[in-house]
């Protein structure tokens, strides 16, 4: 038996063949609903911009806007109309005369033009907001579809706030759109209020009792309040619907809308138990998601579901081993799939020896089983310390673990006490061809008095020529790389330190310079006795 994780997998082979599937239309809102999510406007040409790339990847229903909202709006459905070649262009309309008049005029141009037009359904809505009795909602149902009808063939009709619409009279507004001539009915769960199991047994329910349920399409258009927007989308799949209304990047008004990338990849990756399929380009996700994001300044979470930062992103040495064995013990689709150049081993605090040691590879770093075992407590110390470890941090990290192998001078502990009140006081620890030495010294600033107590313990007329900081990497939490060169008798040397501290950092550079200098003390006194 398969198990059912791991039938989704990029190595799974499907059970259904892809002439058994149905196809799924995806209509995308993120012009119209998504845009209406607070902080997330757009400007004429952003829109432009992202109907072209949602085109491009095999949106089949683009919504372009709301065209009698502001005139902005109609300029972007008319332009939208006329550019686009493949998916279909809708545009939103109230069920009222001069809105559903307006958006035909915005998506007359239209390669595949359909007007949307929606009335609310249930009892609290007609009640609070409305103020019709059910009868006159379903004349105006009759009334609007018919006129958005006469203007284009394509007309869809939605009951807002559908799912807390009693059944019965949900059938009867149902029935009514599609005589009217409504070609796509959508019952959206418009407050996020539904659970999948209710969702699909409200289509199931519609499409057997509605006598002329067959002469159009269901769509589902779900929102996020609960977190169930995307589940209850692929429920009403599994009820009978044939359109899903979605976003990019899940954004839309409150807690936004059912995300498209999500519906679609989960469409893709678990076609073993749900045999549908879009005609969605998934390789555009990840360049779509990006486009969306910066239309709308809005930041996609790091641990979003497919097109997040960390969505193929492992830190876990026990998930590092494993993807490093083999990438599906991780991951059930390929980043290729979405359009992520590649797996991303992320190195922190829970990093393991293995990914460290792959890591050190990949940068073309080849040490010894000593070196390797030393350079990694080094850097589990400083994930410890420091929240994100880059390349770079690694690089200097195992550079200096490499210079300091054989260094007869060690750092074992530092204290500084620094502030505005002076004399500044260090409090340094060394250990001097292994054996420890202690010792304070004060100074003109904490870095004058780490040096001052190395001069204490280590005595030397070397003079400081250069003393030179900057930062490996970004953020307040960057390492620190500092240079020092020391010259004594004409002869001058180099020394390199790093370390999130810069008191730390500069102490390990004056120690490299002076182990340095030590070596070749010791080396010419070799020569002078040969």
């Amino acid at each position: 038996m398969t198990h059912p994780i791991q039938s989704g997998s990029q190595h799974a082979a499907p059970s259904h063949t892809a002439a058994a599937r149905d196809r799924v239309l995806i209509f995308d809102t993120t012009l119209r609903d998504g845009e209406q999510c607070p902080g997330a406007t757009m400007t004429f040409e952003e829109k432009l911009e992202v109907a072209d790339a949602l085109d491009a990847m095999g949106v089949d229903i683009i919504e372009a806007g709301f065209p009698i909202a502001s005139e902005g709006d109609f300029e972007a459905v008319s332009e939208i109309a006329r550019r686009i070649k493949r998916a279909t262009v809708a545009g939103l309309a109230r069920a009222i005369s001069a809105d559903i008049a307006r958006a035909g005029e915005a998506v007359r141009h239209a390669a595949r033009p359909r007007i949307h037009t929606f009335v609310s359904t249930s009892p609290i809505h007609l009640e609070h907001q409305m103020r019709k009795s059910e009868a006159q909602v379903l004349d105006i149902i009759t009334a609007t579809v018919a006129q958005a009808r006469n203007l284009v063939e394509d007309v869809e009709w939605s009951a807002m706030d559908a799912t807390r619409t009693p059944i019965e009279y949900l059938c009867r507004a149902v029935e009514t759109a599609i005589k009217a001539g409504a070609t796509t009915i959508n019952l959206p769960d418009t407050v996020g209020y539904a659970t999948p199991a209710e969702y699909r047994a409200m289509f199931e329910a519609v499409r057997a009792r509605v006598p002329n349920a067959d002469k159009a399409i269901f769509s589902a258009h779900c929102h996020n309040d609960l977190g169930l927007a995307v589940a209850n989308s692929l429920a009403a799949i599994e009820g009978g619907v044939r359109q899903v209304e979605c976003t990019i990047n899940g954004i839309g008004e409150r807690a936004g809308n059912a995300a498209l990338e999500e519906i679609v990849m989960a469409l893709k990756v678990r076609g073993d138990v749900m045999p549908y399929e879009t005609g969605i380009e998934t390789t555009q996700l990840m360049r779509v998601s990006k486009a969306v994001s910066s239309a709308c300044s809005f930041p996609v979470q790091y641990n979003k579901a497919i097109v997040g930062r960390n969505a193929f992103a492992h830190e876990s040495g026990i998930h590092q081993d494993g993807m490093l064995k083999n990438q599906s013990t991780y991951e059930i689709m390929t980043p290729a799939s979405v359009g992520v150049t590649k797996t991303s081993l992320v190195m922190g605090k829970h990093s393991g020896r293995a990914a460290f040691r792959s890591k050190l590879k990949e940068m073309g770093y080849d040490l010894g089983d000593n070196q390797l075992e030393d350079a990694f407590t080094r850097f589990k110390a400083l994930a410890d310390r420091k929240k994100h470890v880059y390349d770079e941090d690694i690089e200097a990290l195992v550079d200096e673990n490499i210079a300091t192998a054989h260094d007869r001078i060690r750092l074992e502990l530092l204290t500084v006490i620094a502030g505005t009140r002076g004399p500044q006081r260090a409090t340094m620890k060394l250990a001097v061809d292994g054996r420890s030495v202690t010792e304070e010294a004060e100074g003109n600033g904490p870095i004058d008095a780490v040096f001052n107590a190395i001069k204490a313990i280590v005595p030397h007329e070397a003079v400081l020529e250069l003393y030179d900081v900057h930062a490996v990497t970004e953020g307040t939490d960057a390492q620190a790389e500092v240079t020092v060169r020391l010259s004594r008798d004409g002869a001058a040397v180099t020394g390199r330190g790093a370390d999130p501290d810069t008191l730390v950092a500069s102490a390990k550079a004056y120690l490299a310079a002076l182990n340095k200098l030590v070596a070749r003390g010791v080396r010419q006194h070799a020569q002078a006795a040969e």
